[in-house]
């Protein structure tokens, strides 16, 4: 049994509830544990409970990664009166009924992306969040990274002149092999395919650099129509979701961009890549090497690398100079000290619910686009 929680600071205690045990459970478990170490904090984080609807990994989970209490079943963790803000970490088509509950009780929401299964329950949740006046966040984590940061600045600051092309793709392998078999990811009703899967985070990166995009014209693709609904069975289950999907982009500023997202790009692992070029120059980054920008101004033999370092705003919480690399998790860890920052009214970075909700609305444009091959209208949904 877990000793009772005693405070040991005079700062005003957040309590944290965690919904979900699989790894990205287990990911904003260690930001929760390492961000009071990295940063200081205006609140002491305590590790309120963790809830899974299976209660004996619940309690086992709790007990390995310091969290107080264990329920099984979400509801429960919810009503705890010692949690403040609720980290949501399921599969997609429970985000809906767990934030709106949490919603509803009043309580800061951090969801994982996508935010919903469809832009109606996202048009809800969106609502649901105005109305409840809390702190929300939606898990695009890699907007957080210093060197992404950097990027955004140099935009904003015309270091690329007029901004006329994004190429972006996101691609990874872990779907490539056709035996791989069936599992919530592949099921329209659960998750959304490569499109939600992937390339919501790249959608919502355009959207951080770039700002809003206007129309879409898409094509989506299933390659491989079945899987086996287990590993070696000979048992076939139809696939409804997309594994890639390219898009062209016509963006509110003027430029023009190409989109692309794949779960079955052989060799890629963390692919989430851009190129934006400007009248002055051009900048690419790939998330696969994710301390690293490539800049081209006119007049240069070739691209110049630039690495991040601790004069980018929170490198230095983890490192003392470039080439010492952040890697995934710091970037988690980044994301929470934002979240942490927010709910106690010292700042406002990072995408809440609004922001998602717009993300959401830019992939069923997508999906709209690839069904009807036609250009799309944003403001059309």
């Amino acid at each position: 049994m877990r000793e009772s929680y005693v405070p040991s600071s005079a700062l005003p205690t957040l309590g944290i509830g965690l919904i979900g045990t699989g790894f990205m459970g287990r990911a904003h478990a260690l930001a929760f544990r390492n961000v009071s170490a990295a940063f200081q904090l205006p609140v002491q984080v305590h590790l309120a409970a963790l809830a899974d609807a299976d209660a004996a990994r619940a309690e086992r989970c709790a007990n390995d990664w310091g969290f107080a209490h264990a329920h099984g079943d979400w509801q429960s963790l919810i009503n705890d009166p010692g949690v403040h803000l609720v980290a949501i970490t399921t599969p997609n088509h429970l985000h809906y009924p767990m934030a709106m509950a949490a919603l509803a009780a009043g309580k800061a929401v951090y969801c994982e992306k996508p935010l919903a299964i469809s832009l109606g329950q996202a048009s809800e949740m969106r609502r649901a969040a105005q109305a409840a006046g809390v702190v929300t966040r939606v898990g695009y984590n890699y907007q957080h990274n210093p060197i992404i940061g950097l990027a955004r600045q140099m935009i904003a600051d015309g270091e690329l002149g007029e901004i006329i092309g994004f190429q972006g793709e996101f691609s990874e392998d872990f779907m490539g092999d056709p035996a791989t078999p069936w599992s919530w990811r592949c099921e329209a009703a659960h998750a959304g395919g490569a499109l939600a899967d992937l390339g919501s985070h790249l959608l919502a990166l355009a959207r951080h650099l770039l700002g809003d995009i206007d129309a879409v014209c898409a094509d989506s693709h299933t390659v491989h129509a079945q899987r086996p609904v287990a590993v070696g069975s000979s048992e076939q289950r139809t696939i409804a979701v997309d594994d890639q999907t390219h898009a062209l982009l016509r963006f509110a500023n003027g430029a023009r961009g190409t989109f692309s997202s794949s779960w079955l790009k052989h060799g890629y692992k963390n692919h989430l890549s851009f190129e934006i070029s400007g009248t002055r120059g051009t900048l690419a980054f790939d998330q696969e090497r994710l301390n690293e920008l490539q800049v081209y101004r006119p007049g240069q033999d070739g691209f110049q690398r630039i690495l991040a370092g601790p004069t980018l705003p929170g490198y230095a919480a983890f490192c003392p100079a470039p080439g010492h690399q952040l890697g995934y998790n710091e970037l988690k860890t980044l994301e929470v000290h934002a979240l942490i920052q927010a709910v106690c009214g010292h700042g406002n970075e990072g995408p809440d619910f609004e922001e998602a909700w717009q993300v959401e609305r830019l992939a069923a444009a997508i999906r709209l686009a690839a069904a009807e091959q036609r250009w799309v209208r944003i403001d059309e949904l």
